[in-house]
């Protein structure tokens, strides 16, 4: 808590969607680690909480960051090796406010933050 006994704002959450090529199982093989080593990084960091592909085969990709500004997810995509390649037909970063979590995520509410417990 800040020495002036306000609460701290909650944090802020961002989602960044893919859309990926038709065939990227066959394309991105070559660039497929140094695409899981950038989001590692970004794990290791704490600003990234989660991350994978959408849809059986895949067609694009999601990932949640939390506490980190606009303009570094949008470096993230740009250092990205799929983008990089082509393999990202297009993206999408939109804020996120999450309601309801788990694990010791906290919640924006109407009266500050709340820390959730799991059961």
């Amino acid at each position: 808590m800040a020495a002036s006994g306000a609460v701290p704002p909650p944090p802020k959450y961002w989602v960044l969607r893919y859309e990926y090529v038709a065939d990227i199982l066959e394309r991105r093989g070559p660039y497929r680690e140094a695409h899981l080593r950038g989001a590692q990084a970004k794990l290791a960091t704490g600003q990234l909480v989660c991350a994978g592909a959408t849809g059986t085969p895949p067609d694009g990709g999601l990932f949640l960051f939390k506490d980190i500004s606009q303009e570094d997810v949008e470096a993230f995509v740009t250092a990205d090796p799929y983008f990089k390649n082509g393999l990202i037909t297009s993206y999408k970063i939109s804020n996120y406010a999450v309601a309801v979590a788990v694990c010791g995520c906290k919640t924006d509410t109407l009266f500050g933050t709340k820390e959730l417990k799991t059961v």
